[in-house]
């Protein structure tokens, strides 16, 4: 699993993490902007803990939904939320609130074999099957961008698209992941990203979805896609 990192995450892609077994930490405010001792102790937590939590700063300003699930009104909240539940939840909350309930999460987070030594980096050169389990570390955790294809195995256009990915991801290995999303097998991730029709490719950066396109496009589209997404710029 890849370092964790704060990301201002929109509803689709926190309704997946929350489906996860890794700890959520939500930081909910109708601001964008968080206090500097805020964003400190979330940064010192982060670093300390790595991989063991997933942070994410949301504007319920334009995530309307997770503002009425978590009952956020004119002040800040934070939530932590791990196996399907509220662990915490706190208005108003000081840097001090924070940085106690990063640390209760990351004593929850699922124990890995050898936490002490880094896991050995594999470069995929093949497209990668995602389920709703191993999306939030494949996809939104991936330290390189990611086109993720949600096909379905009776829709004939994803796979006329199929060779060409699996083309991409050959030569594309080590700067671009390709994952497969199987939508009849992996409802919960079909549902929470709103896919109408397939196939749908998303691309995501550093946690972020930056495009979505629906149907089959031809390869020069798509390297052209992929250019782009590793040349773009996330501000931070």
């Amino acid at each position: 699993m890849t370092n964790s990192s704060i990301r201002a995450g929109d509803t689709a892609q926190i309704n997946a993490a929350l489906e996860q077994d890794i700890p959520v930490f939500l930081w909910l405010s109708d601001s964008s902007s968080v206090p500097s001792d805020v964003r400190k102790a979330i940064e010192q937590a982060i670093n300390k803990y790595r991989s063991k939590i997933a942070v994410y700063l949301v504007d319920t300003t334009s995530n309307a939904d997770l503002a009425q699930r978590f009952d956020v009104g004119r002040h800040p909240v934070i939530v932590g939320w791990h196996n399907g539940d509220i662990v915490s939840r706190r208005s108003r909350p000081w840097a001090t609130d924070v940085a106690g309930l990063l640390e209760k999460l990351a004593g929850l987070a699922p124990k890995r074999d050898d936490p002490n030594s880094q896991k050995e980096i594999t470069v995929a050169d093949k497209p990668v099957a995602v389920t709703d389990a191993t999306f939030q570390e494949e996809v939104l955790e991936s330290d390189i961008p990611v086109l993720v294809d949600f096909w379905a195995e009776w829709c004939g256009p994803c796979h006329m698209v199929a060779p060409i990915l699996e083309k991409l991801a050959g030569e594309y290995a080590g700067k671009v992941k390709i994952a497969k999303v199987d939508v009849d097998a992996n409802p919960q991730l079909a549902g929470g990203f709103r896919i109408m029709s397939i196939p749908t490719l998303m691309f995501v950066k550093e946690g972020k979805i930056v495009g979505q396109a629906a149907g089959a496009a031809p390869e020069p589209a798509l390297r052209d896609a992929l250019e782009q997404l590793i040349a773009l710029e996330i501000p931070a």
